[in-house]
């Protein structure tokens, strides 16, 4: 990306390099916006609460970042990848530098075989609130800014049993299979294309006795109310989007990210979250020698501008009351 090209800014810092002059794997490239979105951004005050949410590759984490170096703040992310601590090229998490150079929390520090819900999030975000510092809450996770904004229930856990029969149930008896076990009042308000949200549906069905729908309409008051806080929503032209999704994969690998898993490959375990992460198991099949490197790359593009569409969709149908910023 050249200067030259409508996603490079200017008032970023300099690009690090590596000894051969290439980006260095935690260079802000990965994170560029166009330069031309801070004035389309409402005046905020100083003190006011910030939300940022949008697709994959929209710019979000620089425009986040670039907020509380001019503003104060500390930047919190909503992200559920970027929590794990194995994945900081393929979730695309802010650098080394960058983490360092501005106050940042909630990345990066969760084990890779860890349990990681919503209500976890929400309960280390109330942590960081008590800090004082001004939030800005960065992520592409709908589900994090809803439990936020809207509050979430307080669901029991989940038995490890029921979790395993859950996986086996969807192994075995596929995604539809699984859709049709459910309640009607949850399957009505649930993504049913998400294996992810049907499966922890039907986990809480089959633990409980109870649908999700009907424990989340026992919802706890919200930790950030929607109207107390600056809420933006990014919205980029789906074909500006998909190019910068494929560049951005080409410069993760580029940079390291097959390293990245095949380090995660020793008791690699489908089943868990933070397996989720878009491209690792395209990678992980290239490293067992089931496909090649270039269809792992073609595979994991392709999940990634799927992934985004997904996003898009949520934004579109709940985001409706947030500040919207068209790209490019």
């Amino acid at each position: 990306m050249s200067e030259n090209d409508a996603g490079f800014n200017r008032d970023r810092p300099p690009v690090a390099e590596d000894a051969q002059g290439r980006p260095a794997p935690t260079s802000p490239v990965f994170f560029t916006m166009p330069s031309n979105l801070l004035p389309d951004i409402p005046d905020i005050p100083p003190e006011r609460p910030v939300l940022i949410a949008g697709p994959t590759a929209s710019g979000k984490s620089a425009l986040a970042a670039r907020l509380v170096e001019d503003g104060g703040g500390v930047v919190i992310n909503a992200d559920a990848l970027q929590v794990y601590a194995c994945w900081r090229l393929l979730s695309a998490r802010p650098s080394a530098a960058e983490e360092a150079a501005l106050p940042h929390r909630l990345y990066g520090h969760v084990g890779a075989r860890q349990t990681y819900s919503a209500g976890h999030w929400l309960k280390e975000v109330a942590g960081v609130l008590a800090e004082g510092l001004r939030p800005v809450i960065v992520g592409g996770t709908g589900l994090y800014f809803s439990a936020l904004t809207e509050g979430l229930a307080e669901i029991p856990h989940t038995p490890p049993e029921v979790r395993a029969e859950a996986d086996a149930r969807l192994a075995e008896a596929g995604l539809a299979r699984m859709v049709a076990e459910l309640d009607a009042e949850t399957a009505a308000r649930i993504d049913l294309q998400n294996p992810a949200r049907v499966q922890r549906a039907w986990e809480v069905l089959r633990a409980t006795g109870r649908g999700l729908a009907r424990w989340q309409a026992e919802t706890a008051p919200p930790l950030l109310p929607l109207a107390d806080a600056t809420a933006l929503v990014i919205r980029p032209d789906p074909a500006w989007l998909a190019l910068r999704i494929d560049r951005r994969f080409d410069l993760m690998m580029a940079h390291g990210a097959l390293d990245e898993v095949r380090a995660a490959l020793p008791g690699w375990d489908p089943t868990l979250p933070s397996a989720r992460a878009i491209g690792a198991p395209e990678l992980v099949a290239h490293l067992r020698g089931e496909i090649s490197l270039d269809e792992a790359v073609a595979a994991a593009k392709l999940a990634s501008r799927q992934y985004a569409k997904r996003q898009r969709t949520w934004f579109r149908n709940r985001m409706r009351l947030w500040h919207e910023i068209r790209l490019p």
